[in-house]
């Protein structure tokens, strides 16, 4: 379907998401800046990749491609998908799709064991970072939650950067 339909498609828990909206420039040069000012922090081995493959977790027929994957490059090393245990994620929320990143990736990106979560919201100028995974009756979750909004530092990890600068969507 990749090759024949446009968008983007993933598995969820709940089954297939096709996103057919094309980013917009704020959500681009926010993926953009996040890269490169995460990069800029990291050791050289570290890099904050924007691509391909998809991550997936078998077990939990979930299978998903974070924007940012803070990751080692010897965990990319790999044939097929990444390990999610080895990446940090960072988001971007769409502004056509916002619960997918709020709601969706909550639950998916525990299932599949990617320790830390970044999510970047341009709708409104604020985010959340969530770490400290731990496992619950209904799964496993993030213990920790730190809010904030853009202009601040963050931590995501081992690395602090800045969300000054950070576009927003224009207001409809």
């Amino acid at each position: 379907m990749d090759d024949t339909l446009p968008g983007k498609f993933e598995i969820t828990k709940e089954g297939i998401v096709h996103d057919m909206m094309s980013p917009i420039g704020p959500h681009e040069l926010t993926v953009l800046r996040l890269r490169k000012r995460l990069e800029k922090v990291m050791p050289e081995e570290i890099v904050a990749h924007t691509g391909e493959p998809d991550v997936e977790g078998e077990s939990e027929g979930i299978m998903r491609r974070p924007e940012v994957m803070v990751i080692a490059e010897a965990d990319m090393e790999v044939e097929g998908t990444f390990d999610p245990r080895t990446i940090y994620a960072a988001e971007v929320v769409s502004r056509s799709n916002p619960d997918d990143d709020w709601v969706t990736k909550l639950r998916d990106y525990p299932l599949l064991g990617i320790p830390i979560y970044a999510i970047f919201d341009p709708r409104t100028g604020e985010g959340a970072v969530l770490t400290d995974m731990h496992s619950t009756p209904d799964g496993p979750r993030w213990a920790t939650r730190k809010d904030f909004v853009h202009g601040e530092d963050v931590t995501i990890g081992d690395w602090t950067i800045s969300t000054d600068g950070l576009p927003r969507y224009p207001q409809k």
